[in-house]
């Protein structure tokens, strides 16, 4: 298990924190309900995004079983190579980076194809119930994934003399999302902005590699 315990500790902490999140605002809170955590700049804004990551739709409900059928297919390729690159020791940072995108899309997973058979509908009106005494919401993969981390850090208007949105209302940050989301995108940019560093030290590592075999 060498070089396993530190990406399973992080995938643990992270879908524990993901999945703990998500099953309180799923019993606390209705559909559309939100409160401040930090003045208007931070909410708790619950909201069920029945297709991609951050607020957007897919396709319907065949549209639905093909994004969860992928991010299945996604994940179990994401695991074998975090498995690949923990064997043959890549760097360890991006070894962590992956698997936060590793823990992120698993996250997603379970509500996708889980939260459907375990809880009932959440509604405006109505917070859902977990394990009802008859069937959930929704059929296995057609759940609908909890978002609820909303950030509006600014709010504004549109001058008047920009062509098509002029006079407008805009918000930035718009979309809502979850932990899991977070984990993904954290781990992708930090994957980009230290690339170079990654796989410049895989590059010395292997010709290092290579320099002893041809010693020997």
């Amino acid at each position: 298990m060498k070089g396993y315990s530190k990406p399973l500790l992080l995938i643990t902490i992270v879908l524990l924190i993901d999945q703990i999140s998500k099953f309180w605002v799923k019993m606390n809170m209705t559909i559309g309900q939100y409160f401040k955590v930090f003045g208007d700049k931070f909410l708790i804004h619950f909201i069920e995004n029945p297709g991609m990551a951050l607020g957007m739709e897919f396709g319907g409900e065949y549209g639905k079983l093909f994004l969860s059928i992928f991010r299945i297919i996604a994940v179990i390729g994401i695991g074998y190579g975090l498995h690949y690159m923990i064997k043959n020791k890549y760097n360890r940072g991006f070894i962590l980076n992956v698997a936060l995108i590793f823990a992120g899309a698993l996250g997603n997973i379970l509500d996708s194809a889980f939260y459907g058979l375990i809880f009932t509908e959440s509604t405006p009106y109505q917070k859902a119930v977990l394990f009802p005494d008859g069937p959930g919401y929704a059929t296995f993969l057609h759940g609908y994934v909890v978002d609820m981390l909303h950030f509006p850090l600014i709010n504004g208007t549109f001058p008047t003399w920009l062509p098509i949105w002029g006079g407008e209302t805009f918000q930035f940050f718009s979309p809502i999302f979850n932990v899991a989301d977070s984990a993904i995108s954290i781990g992708v940019f930090l994957i980009l902005i230290f690339q170079k560093r990654y796989f410049k030290e895989e590059h010395i590592e292997k010709n290092h590699v290579h320099s002893e075999i041809v010693e020997d």
